[in-house]
């Protein structure tokens, strides 16, 4: 029982870090899409994901492009505060790929074109907030999804 997180050119290192550790703890694999906003072996990153690190399986890609045609056959869904359908109604399955964009803007709007009926979106219960933190959302799903894959 595993899932795939894939960051979409992450920016923040914190938040990268915080992710890994999330990955690691959750028995995810980790998949890192350049470019960054930040230098991998930043202290900021190394501090969030404290010691773990070394420990996690990471695969990094140096491109969008790349990415897809590595896991040409890889069952994903996109994660966008432009989705339509709530995370709740995600079949989850194993190795399944949960893909979020940067923190910026989110995913490329060419990527929330291609994939609009795998395009979901947590639900936010107020106006005054665009969206989640990365890390926070990232977490939503991954045990979201644990919980599901362990019914």
């Amino acid at each position: 029982m595993s899932l795939n997180i894939v960051l979409i050119e992450p920016e923040i290192p914190n938040n990268t870090g915080n992710i890994g550790r999330l990955a690691l703890a959750s028995g995810s694999t980790l998949h890192l899409v350049k470019p960054f906003g930040f230098e991998i072996d930043d202290k900021r990153l190394k501090r969030a994901g404290l010691d773990y690190w070394k420990h996690l399986d990471v695969i990094y890609y140096e491109n969008i492009d790349d990415f897809f045609k590595k896991n040409d056959n890889a069952k994903m869904v996109f994660l966008s505060s432009h989705g339509t359908q709530s995370h709740w109604d995600i079949t989850f399955e194993d190795d399944l790929f949960l893909v979020f964009g940067k923190e910026s803007v989110g995913l490329p709007k060419t990527i929330i074109e291609a994939h609009k009926n795998d395009l979901f979106k947590i639900p936010l219960y107020s106006e005054s907030i665009r969206s989640l933190n990365l890390a926070n959302a990232v977490s939503i799903i991954v045990y979201e999804g644990l919980r599901q894959l362990r019914a």
